[in-house]
């Protein structure tokens, strides 16, 4: 009887809706490396989602509830993970992010989202629902604030501005006041302006990413190249786009990394307007239908979980697409589902798995 509510219970629209992205994630990563050493990438990006959906169903029937106790241990594995990439992860690209075990490399960041997650939201929901001190806001800021410093140092700007949406998200519907809020965001302005004056704390390549995508052209074979390149690739598709493998600016290598982080502008181009469109309308779904089971949660801390997992599908969402149009710097941030890689894929579909997870025990008491 258990399996089978639990296998009624599943959220079968939610699952289609992905499944749909990840088809085009793969047509699209076939395309962006047509021509290219990258070709073999798809096949790849195949088993990274079929992987992702072995894991999912696994996460989806362990109850929640036990992931949550869990949590205090993984944190700590993970604090370990990341030390361990500034001591002896695999460098590329001059930053420290992956830790390469044979040929398989990893990058412990990722993962760090989702054990986040479970952290924030069994802290907050161990407070019971009640306004929060000042004591318990800097508990939770040194929860999150000490993994983001261990990423900042790697450095990966990109994933370290990920956890902040995890953080805001659990004061927000923990209970915090606007008076606080408003403090908090002060000394966090504040906090950014020293940064950025100091010159310790970002590298000079963050700094030009930042403030490259106000003026691209100001740098157009320098910081402001990729901008620049990707803007063209969206005006390119149109209405209707240059058809599958067929964009100038994707198939002529003048878009980087059209199959990561720029995987909206390829295919924007050879999908046009309209194509774009239908991707951002079932990015909408997806998040309007987790935040519906995050609704019929059978208790506060199921509900902060999948609130947690809509708050970095949002933010990766917001900030890439953004970046593809010049709205946003380029930090790096991959686009869920559809950007090519291992950890990313992996990261969204244990995500997945634990809002499933709590979907199907919401009549459970």
């Amino acid at each position: 009887m258990r399996r089978f509510l639990s296998f009624r219970d599943f959220d079968w629209t939610l699952l289609g809706m992905v499944l749909i992205l990840c088809t085009i994630s793969v047509f699209q990563v076939y395309s962006a490396t047509l021509h290219t050493r990258f070709a073999g990438f798809y096949h790849k990006q195949i088993l990274w989602i079929a992987g992702g959906l072995i894991v999912m169903v696994i996460l989806a029937k362990i109850d929640y509830h036990r992931l949550l106790d869990w949590a205090p241990w993984a944190y700590g594995v993970c604090l370990v993970a990341l030390l361990a990439v500034k001591l002896v992860g695999h460098k590329a690209l001059g930053a420290r992010r992956w830790i390469q075990v044979g040929s398989i490399q990893f990058q412990p960041s990722e993962w760090v989202k989702l054990v986040l997650i479970l952290c924030v939201a069994r802290y907050i929901a161990n407070l019971g629902g009640r306004n929060l001190t000042w004591n318990e806001i800097f508990k939770a800021l040194t929860l999150v604030g000490v993994p983001m410093v261990l990423v900042l140092i790697q450095p990966d700007l990109g994933t370290t501005l990920i956890y902040t949406p995890i953080l805001v998200a659990g004061l927000f519907l923990g209970g915090i006041s606007a008076r606080q809020a408003l403090i908090l965001i002060a000394v966090a302005l504040a906090l950014v302006g020293g940064a950025w004056s100091s010159g310790k704390v970002l590298k000079p390549y963050q700094k030009a990413r930042l403030t490259s995508f106000v003026n691209p052209d100001n740098d157009p074979k320098g910081s402001g190249y990729q901008v620049r390149q990707s803007l063209i690739a969206v005006g390119d598709g149109g209405i209707w786009g240059k058809g599958q493998a067929k964009g100038s600016q994707t198939q002529g290598y003048f878009l980087p990394i059209p199959y990561t982080d720029f995987i909206f502008a390829a295919f924007s181009e050879e999908h046009g307007f309209v194509g774009a469109l239908l991707v951002l309308l079932l990015y909408f779904f997806i998040l309007m239908r987790l935040i519906q089971n995050a609704q019929t949660a059978a208790d506060l801390s199921g509900s902060l979980i999948i609130m947690g997992i809509v708050a970095v599908l949002t933010f990766q969402i917001a900030v890439n697409v953004g970046m593809v149009i010049g709205f946003m710097p380029v930090t790096g941030i991959p686009l869920p589902l559809m950007s090519y890689g291992g950890s990313s894929v992996l990261f969204t579909f244990l995500a997945l798995g634990v809002a499933m997870n709590v979907r199907m025990r919401r009549f459970v008491n």
